[in-house]
């Protein structure tokens, strides 16, 4: 198995997506958050004129402020609108570039679990190896090897009787 992760360039692609994706929901986020409160100001602005004019003037100028203020009103409603689709559509970005990189990492923890495993396993299998010799070491007449007449060491095959 390989040390790298092999989708490792997938999974930094992923993320950058997905940073990405944040971002565009933030800033979405702050403009919705920018047009409720020019929205809330406008809507105090129209509470706070006079209900009471002294003058026929003052009375068409009182008009023609809420005419404005109303008319402000429903174009701020609709930039509202249009800046909720855009953090819908941020959001619903962010959810997919989301589930694409959870997917990735997922896969990538379980090759580093896979790699610990296979680490794990190499150093058992040295320790064992490591107690065999040493066990071998202090039990001198139990080893497997046996010295022929030319005085090298050939090792022995074991019959029935030393099978464990």
């Amino acid at each position: 198995m390989s040390r790298l992760f092999p989708l490792a360039g997938l999974l930094r692609l992923r993320k950058l997506q997905q940073d990405q994706a944040a971002l565009d929901l933030a800033e979405a986020n702050a403009r919705v958050a920018t047009i409720e409160a020019r929205h809330g100001r406008a809507r105090t602005a129209l509470g706070s004129l006079g209900n009471s004019p002294q003058t026929i003037a003052a009375l068409n100028a009182m008009a023609a402020a809420r005419s404005s203020s109303r008319s402000m009103l429903a174009e701020l409603e609709a930039v509202g609108r249009n800046h909720q689709e855009s953090l819908d559509s941020a959001q619903t970005t962010y959810n997919a570039a989301r589930a694409e990189s959870v997917a990735l990492e997922k896969l990538h923890e379980r090759h580093a679990a896979a790699l610990l495993a296979q680490d794990l396993h190499a150093e058992q299998t040295v320790l064992d190896e490591i107690a065999g010799a040493r066990w071998h070491r202090s039990h001198p007449g139990t080893n497997n090897t046996a010295t022929n007449s030319t005085g090298t060491n050939n090792t022995a095959t074991m019959n029935e009787e030393e099978t464990p």
